[in-house]
């Protein structure tokens, strides 16, 4: 099928929304680099728009804008509409995780004059990506008395940084026979944190770390009830001599929440209930209780048909309901064509991805919709004259991934996977086309407004 450019088709006045939506994207993934800061954002902006925390609410009614959050890191958006929610509403589901490296319970070593942070590395990285980079510290600490303290450095411009070394190539003769799975074993992904030693100790120079830490009221025992996240340090920028592109950390999937979260609150008109689902822990198989196998949506949904007063059941809403999957689809890297099927593959700068087939070798792990369901998201985003292109991860024995599609398909609701291609997908900073971002955007709201 051929797929062509956007920049091609827009007229000017489209390509100028597609670079001002851009740089408030931008401004967004770089100040909101977690599941905890982006759930806090989101709602801080929602709530300026008139949505309420449902949980407060005895009863709702149609031109309500809710929202519920469940432990910090999970978060529904919904409008209700006129028509009552049990024929049917409008779901688009994003993950707000990002792969990372995140410090292990017991983090903290010294070894020949320097203290490092232990890692355990998040979600499907290649190890090699995040030596000698910059990176920034994101902590959550919860002492045995509840009192929470957050701690964030790398990111202000008069913050330090951290990193993890490599080896010099000089010495690397030994290190570049291996393969890259041996060169760089996870636990070798240790991060420097200090080297002046406080005084004489056994580990003198731990000491002083633990001093600088017990300025933001941390011990070493609060470090096991904690969560601290290693993520790239610096904002998302503009790449190449256009600035058509986007170079950022975390666009998987951050680029498809955020654009379903603007879709949600600029879509005025409300016929059918629309509903933002942020869920987190995709990058690790979502198994835990903020993932999308959680409860926590069905719960969600049953709290709502009390509120509304509703007598049908969850099945009613389920079976009449439809759904995208959004999350982030693979573009056709010249450099590497091999790996792509390219007849199929997603091109930059052509618009929105929809993927039928997600999964690997025999569509393992795919929802596989219906012929009839892609009829229909293809007739609303050519009546909404949206920019978008057929994809496929790439060739069928390559590897293959999957999304949260899965988990809302066997609530028996026709679900589609539909977002945004990148390249260099999971790396510190990946890239994304501006227009690829915005059509994405449009795609997410012609769903939004479909009968």
């Amino acid at each position: 099928m051929l797929k062509t450019n956007a920049w091609k088709l827009w007229k000017q006045e489209e390509k100028e929304k597609a670079f001002s939506f851009s740089e408030e994207y931008k401004k967004f993934i770089s100040e909101n680099k977690t599941e905890r800061k982006f759930v806090n954002k989101s709602v801080e902006l929602a709530k300026k728009t008139g949505f309420q925390d449902i949980t407060a609410m005895e009863k709702i009614v149609p031109g309500d804008s809710i929202f519920k959050i469940n432990k910090n890191k999970q978060v529904i958006f919904g409008k209700i509409g006129e028509v009552p929610i049990e024929e049917g509403a409008r779901f688009i589901v994003a993950h707000i995780d990002a792969p990372r490296l995140d410090l292990k319970p017991n983090p903290v070593y010294e070894d020949e004059g320097i203290v490092f942070f232990k890692t355990h590395y998040y979600g499907g990285i290649k190890k090699y990506h995040w030596l000698t980079i910059p990176l920034a510290l994101y902590g959550t600490v919860v002492s045995k008395t509840g009192e929470i303290k957050m701690i964030e450095i790398g990111d202000k411009t008069d913050d330090p940084v951290f990193t993890i070394t490599d080896l010099l190539p000089h010495l690397s003769r030994d290190q570049v026979k291996k393969t890259i799975e041996e060169g760089f074993p996870g636990e070798n992904l240790n991060i420097v944190a200090a080297t002046i030693p406080m005084e004489d100790d056994k580990e003198p120079v731990k000491k002083n770390l633990f001093s600088i830490l017990g300025q933001y009221g941390v011990n070493e025992e609060d470090l096991i009830s904690s969560e601290f996240e290693v993520v790239p340090a610096g904002v998302a920028r503009d790449l190449g001599f256009d600035r058509s592109l986007i170079l950022g950390y975390g666009q998987d999937d951050r680029v498809c929440s955020y654009t379903s979260f603007r879709a949600l609150i600029d879509s005025s008109e409300v016929k059918r209930s629309m509903f933002c689902v942020f869920v987190d822990q995709e990058e690790i198989g979502s198994y835990g209780s903020t993932s999308a196998q959680s409860a926590f949506f069905q719960f969600f949904i049953e709290e709502l048909l009390e509120k509304t007063k509703s007598k049908k059941s969850l099945r009613d809403v389920f079976e009449n309901s439809r759904a995208i999957s959004a999350d982030v689809s693979s573009l056709l890297d010249p450099g590497y064509k091999e790996a792509y099927d390219l007849r199929n593959a997603a091109r930059i700068g052509c618009g929105a991805c929809v993927e039928r087939t997600t999964g690997g070798r025999g569509k393992a792990g795919s929802t596989e919709p219906t012929a009839e369901y892609i009829a229909w998201i293809r007739k609303i985003f050519d009546e909404n004259n949206v920019h978008w292109q057929p994809s496929e991860l790439g060739k069928i024995e390559q590897g293959g991934g999957g999304t949260v599609a899965t988990f809302f398909a066997r609530l028996n609701i026709q679900t589609i996977d539909c977002g945004t291609g990148v390249i260099s997908m999971h790396a510190p900073f990946e890239v994304t086309s501006k227009a690829d971002v915005y059509s994405t955007y449009n795609a997410y709201k012609a769903f939004y407004s479909a009968e």
